[in-house]
């Protein structure tokens, strides 16, 4: 059946916001060793500008559907593509490391809404005879992004200046504003219930609290410190107790019953340390490039482009690959390849040829979303239809959260290892280093597909159940 003209409309003003934070988060990847640069400072500490957006995103993101549900989709909406276009002229403006950060976050926060409403809205809109073709549709900005990111972030970082990474946001933000306030449909605010502002305030705390801590240990190499050892204690306390908390609550900021089920739990803890793969190997790789073989933005964009090309591969053709081999073994084949993609950045040198690299990148970004999609697959296959919006807010905040203690601590990892080089070849010894710390974290993420092929059937796919709303990486 063929799109109304006012579905087209909805597409396009949802799809241009879920463009504009995906394509935001490719770009700064490109831009951190500009930043770190401009504003003399250690890689530890500008890592930040990725972890703070990290950290806003999955602390905000539980709430996007309560607000959505108080305030209305299409105003929350256009508030949040608002704050996210303000925060993106602040951080071109920012003057300064802490500012930058700080402003970061602001986007972060404002992406955590935007792109679930945008989601919400587009469904809403679709209704059930539409909603394969426009969940593919909506789909478009998480595979074409990371492809055109790098590029578009190099281009802009050698004929633009670093300020215009996050001032290019500032007018497509405010077309996409004035777009949703004409084109979409309004809808009336409902009865949202009681916001869980404390169980919020937990998890976003404990989130900062763990992320510093484990960063700054990875920069000091001493737990024992008034630097790592409160900041990690205190992290873990505010984190179990939201979740001794929100398995008690009336109302909690999202259902935590679900980890009693053994296949959904064993999923979440492969999605965790999936999104740490996927964000911490996206700030080393730009790093090497521009540190160790002195490439330019704009190089080091066009070298980054065949690992996105691999991930998009893999979720394009990733339900045949569930159905043909069945969720466990798809999972445990996928993190095969991704291992194999990422040994030869672990024995990376300082002349390693970039043809090897870019065959490399291609099956390393193959394995993750081979992963990845059978991961996700199981997570939704065992819940009830009532329960896929708390499970679709989870995966996606176990994405983010385990991308943010990833960054904080290989870039932590990484800067010890570059501050007693002084080579090429030992920086590409630092480098391969950090890249341990990935191959351990693929590792884990592939652990769990043993217990999701357990419960598997012998000799047929899983029966599928429900299909999960669609996640992308921010």
């Amino acid at each position: 059946m063929p799109f109304s003209p006012a579905l087209r409309r909805v597409l396009i003003v949802t799809t241009l916001g879920s463009f504009l934070a995906f394509l935001d988060s490719s770009i700064v990847n490109v831009a951190l060793h500009s930043l770190s640069d401009r504003f003399d400072t250690t890689l530890s500490t500008i890592q930040w500008t990725v972890t703070a957006y990290l950290l806003a995103l999955a602390a905000v993101l539980p709430v996007s559907g309560w607000a959505a549900a108080r305030f209305g989709a299409k105003r929350m909406y256009a508030l949040s593509i608002g704050a996210f276009t303000l925060g993106s002229l602040a951080c071109g403006l920012s003057h300064s490391i802490g500012e930058l950060i700080a402003f970061r976050a602001v986007q972060g926060a404002a992406a955590a809404v935007a792109a679930p409403v945008a989601q919400m809205i587009a469904v809403r809109a679709a209704g059930p005879e539409r909603l394969a073709k426009v969940m593919s549709v909506a789909g478009v900005p998480t595979i074409l992004a990371p492809i055109l990111g790098p590029a578009v972030g190099g281009l802009l970082l050698d004929h633009a200046g670093w300020r215009w990474i996050f001032l290019i946001n500032v007018p497509i933000g405010a077309l996409i504003v004035v777009l949703a306030l004409r084109l979409l449909e309004p809808d009336e605010a409902t009865e949202a219930g009681r916001l869980d502002l404390l169980g919020f305030l937990m998890l976003a705390l404990g989130c900062v609290g763990l992320t510093y801590g484990l960063n700054e240990f990875g920069t000091r190499g001493d737990f024992a410190t008034w630097h790592v050892l409160p900041w990690v204690v205190g992290g873990v306390l505010l984190l179990a107790a939201f979740v001794i908390y929100g398995l008690r609550a009336t109302v909690p900021l999202t259902d935590l019953r679900l980890y009693r089920n053994a296949r959904y739990t064993a999923a979440s803890v492969a999605n965790f340390f999936l999104g740490a793969v996927l964000f911490g190997s996206v700030i080393l790789m730009p790093l090497y490039f521009q540190i160790v073989r002195h490439e330019s933005p704009v190089a080091t964009g066009m070298l980054l482009i065949p690992q996105s090309i691999g991930v998009a591969i893999a979720v394009g053709s990733g339900s045949k690959f569930v159905e043909s081999l069945g969720i466990g073994r798809a999972a445990l084949l996928g993190g095969l390849v991704s291992t194999v993609g990422t040994l030869p950045f672990v024995l990376v040198g300082a002349h390693t040829s970039y043809w090897l690299l870019g065959v490399v990148m291609v099956l390393r970004g193959f394995g993750i979303g081979a992963t990845m999609v059978p991961v996700m697959a199981a997570a939704f296959r065992v819940i009830p239809p009532t329960a896929i919006a708390d499970a679709t807010v989870q995966t996606n905040v176990l994405q983010r959260i385990g991308g943010s203690l990833s960054t904080a601590i290989l870039a932590a990892v990484l800067q010890s290892r570059l501050d007693s080089a002084t080579t090429p070849a030992q920086q590409a010894a630092g480098f391969g280093t950090a890249f341990w710390g990935v191959l351990a974290i693929g590792l884990c993420a592939t652990a769990p597909a043993f217990l999701l092929l357990k419960a598997e059937p012998a000799g047929r796919p899983a029966e599928q159940h429900h299909e999960p709303a669609a996640s992308g990486h921010q």
